[in-house]
């Protein structure tokens, strides 16, 4: 998976003030037991693990440039590499997955012919399912996985660059500094994710990141997901980690798994907070 299992040495506690600028509209909690009652600041986790899309990158990015990239090369792509073993193993897991979603009704999922049918009939109803896939947003692993691969000739062609927000690089830059392992955990396939941080507005930021953790792992909104992530990290307990996203359910779902979250949009946080004993942190990287 790519992980760094060397412990970091992070030195004595530092005054921590805050994860992502945004603008000023970050807003970080903790639990209020990790104070620290001589200066009233917390010691800084072990490890960070940010989400992509809303978080570390622009929901327009994704939604505006990769959704439709993939789209628009879905067919092209299956054309030129139908008969490498990548390819078969990405129609393999097509094929399971529409002949499932048959089976539950799912919208826009059509029967893909045999092979016998001939690679054109095939790569028609490839592209209408995938398709269907993409608008949906379906966060599943052969759609995933395949959308990586299609994206990987874009970044290759020079055809897309990865976007990140202004505060991220500065933020990984002191994360990194602390000694703390920052590791990205998306929807999008491992692939998609070196990418993304490869080739971004900013160079490449894969020197920041310990690893990558994608829905092979769980559902991001399933607590048994952040379970495992924590278990691969080896920390002594998943208070040591924190968690940022911007999306409701995925904070409950990790707070479930005892792991501090922040979250990124102040919008998306709820009444009553997450837990009683959470407090919120000044919002500043320095």
């Amino acid at each position: 998976m790519g992980l760094d299992w060397s412990t970091p040495n992070h030195g004595p506690i530092q005054k921590f003030k805050g994860v992502l600028g945004c603008n000023g509209n970050v807003k970080m909690v903790v639990k209020a037991g990790m104070d620290n009652s001589d200066n009233g600041t917390g010691p800084l986790p072990r490890c960070i693990v940010l989400d992509i899309e809303g978080t570390t990158t622009p929901i327009t990015f994704v939604a505006d440039v990769l959704f439709p990239y993939a789209c628009d090369n879905v067919g092209r792509h299956f054309s030129a590499t139908y008969k490498t073993a990548e390819t078969q193993n990405d129609i393999k897991l097509l094929r399971t997955q529409v002949e499932d979603d048959l089976k539950q009704g799912v919208d826009g999922a059509v029967p893909i012919p045999t092979d016998d049918a001939g690679k054109e009939e095939v790569i028609a109803a490839l592209v209408a399912n995938v398709e269907a896939m993409i608008k949906a947003d379906r966060k599943i692993t052969p759609l995933k996985q395949l959308q990586g691969h299609i994206w990987r000739t874009g970044f290759e062609n020079n055809e897309l660059e990865g976007v990140v927000y202004d505060d991220v690089p500065e933020a990984l830059e002191k994360w990194h500094a602390l000694g703390i392992k920052v590791y990205i955990y998306s929807s999008g396939s491992r692939l998609a994710q070196r990418l993304i941080f490869g080739k971004t507005n900013y160079g490449d930021l894969r020197k920041y990141l310990s690893g990558f953790f994608d829905t092979t792992v769980g559902n991001k909104k399933e607590t048994h997901s952040y379970i495992e992530i924590a278990e691969s990290l080896g920390v002594d307990k998943p208070s040591d980690i924190l968690f940022l996203t911007d999306v409701f359910q995925e904070a409950v779902a990790a707070k479930a798994a005892v792991i501090v979250l922040s979250i990124r949009n102040e919008a998306m946080l709820v009444e009553p907070p997450i837990a009683p004993n959470y407090r919120s942190l000044p919002t500043s990287c320095s």
